[in-house]
């Protein structure tokens, strides 16, 4: 006679990353609209019990499931020794890996934004916390190098590469072509940030 042996009891760290994992698959499928803590706790294995106990609302465990997602896949600066190589890669893998789901979960949480009051922006912030962005770091870097001047480099223009491809992320609501980024960096950014007053 075989018999299956008992499942083992998800405890602690492993019990929340599933938990965090099933809702942030239950939001990416179903938007935030018909984002249930009953979908989520069945789609875990486990109680709505055990998910309230650590999350009291639906928003804190929708933003503790992007902060877990935006943790898991942080990737380590690129640092390729040209700032053209370096925001190349930059937005090459944040494109392969991270925007296809931002774009569609900015879609998502519409109803999130509306139940809470927050903007994309203050649930990005809360979600990054106070970590510099990898694009201070590599303007940081160019500017080490001396590659560019920081006393004209402002916010906007450090901001700007990932802004537009944010934006190309979300109006097709999927990944941008090579090419895009390519154009971007080479006609857009570079020629902004390295132009001499």
């Amino acid at each position: 006679m075989d018999l299956e042996p008992p499942q083992k009891r998800r405890r602690g760290a492993e019990l929340e990353d599933a938990l965090l994992d099933a809702a942030l698959v239950e939001l990416s499928e179903k938007g935030y609209g018909d984002f249930t803590v009953e979908g989520v706790a069945e789609r875990a294995g486990t109680s709505r019990h055990v998910i309230y106990r650590r999350w009291p609302t639906r928003p804190d465990l929708v933003l503790a499931a992007l902060r877990k997602n935006a943790h898991d896949d942080a990737r380590p600066v690129p640092d390729t020794g040209s700032l053209r190589g370096d925001v190349l890669e930059l937005l090459t893998a944040a494109n392969r890996s991270r925007l296809g789901l931002a774009a569609m979960l900015s879609v998502q949480l519409g109803a999130y934004f509306q139940e809470t009051g927050t903007t994309l922006g203050e649930v990005r912030r809360a979600i990054l916390g106070d970590r510099p962005s990898a694009m201070v770091t590599v303007m940081k870097r160019a500017a080490d190098r001396g590659e560019i001047d920081p006393s004209r480099i402002t916010t906007r223009m450090t901001t700007l590469a990932v802004d537009l491809l944010r934006h190309d992320a979300l109006m097709s609501l999927g990944r941008v072509p090579d090419s895009v980024i390519v154009e971007i960096v080479d006609d857009i950014f570079l020629p902004l940030v390295l132009a001499k007053k």
